[in-house]
């Protein structure tokens, strides 16, 4: 039986998913924004939680926990090793390499640190569905708290090498400022211009512009495409390392 996924918006502008494997019942929120949303959710899909896989401190991502543990005590919780004791209340701590299991469901665990220096992520093979956390977005990338930019810039590369049709859960709607960013340092092409008007018809429309996909992110973000030399030209970096032209655009986007 194929897994099932149900995304809803929380907070301002976060979205929450849920993971479902239909053979076991197990259920998995990715990330815990908000307690009150995630069991609204869990209540509209009938599912029964079973674990909570988180990718990052933040509070915006890991604040619904302890709510969840109250009303679910045997859920299970997973979060990066490497931020394990920052987060407390963790029953796996995980990294590169490792796996996590859903029921019969499983997601490879690929560190991506920059957004926060522990960051992970949670690749679903199988689904072909990448849970990116504050690391990849659509049309954009996380802000760099925690490492070096470089850091950052390798870790989305890491991500680009992913199968072109794996499906990209983000944790914000932040689509649309993206895409307007995007325009002014990649304004030639033509894919990212029509992806843009799409965009704008979505936002009006209340509609989420998540999932997207690693081969439309590699057509259309500009933080994917710092090797590109349309993009090197648009923002006068033409000869300049791809590091650097990342660096340069994500202090461009910190200031738009």
């Amino acid at each position: 039986m194929p897994a099932k996924f149900h995304q809803f918006p929380c907070l301002k502008d976060n979205y929450g998913v849920l993971v479902h494997d239909p053979a076991s019942g197990a259920t998995a929120s990715i990330d815990a924004p908000d307690a009150d949303a995630v069991l609204d959710a869990l209540a509209t899909t009938g599912w029964t939680l079973t674990d909570i896989l988180l990718t990052h401190h933040h509070a915006d991502h890991i604040q619904g926990v302890a709510g969840l543990k109250a009303r679910y005590p045997a859920v299970r919780v997973v979060a990066p090793a490497k931020e394990a004791q920052g987060i407390g209340g963790v029953d796996l701590g995980v990294a590169e390499h490792d796996t996590v299991s859903v029921g019969q469901l499983s997601a490879k665990v690929i560190e991506t640190p920059g957004h926060t220096a522990g960051h992970i992520v949670y690749w679903f093979e199988a689904e072909d569905v990448l849970f990116a956390g504050d690391t990849l977005f659509a049309l954009g990338c996380g802000r760099v708290f925690e490492t070096p930019l470089d850091v950052m810039y390798e870790s989305l590369m890491k991500l680009t090498h992913l199968p072109l049709e794996t499906q990209v859960y983000a944790g914000h709607e932040y689509t649309l400022s993206n895409a307007r960013f995007a325009l002014t340092v990649d304004p030639d092409n033509a894919v990212l211009r029509e992806r843009a008007m799409g965009i704008e018809r979505m936002r009006e429309a209340g509609t989420p512009t998540l999932p997207t996909t690693i081969e439309i992110e590699l057509a259309t973000n500009p933080f994917l495409r710092a090797d590109n030399p349309a993009v090197k030209a648009a923002i006068g970096m033409a000869d300049a390392d791809p590091a650097a032209v990342f660096s340069e655009l994500r202090e461009r986007k910190n200031k738009a």
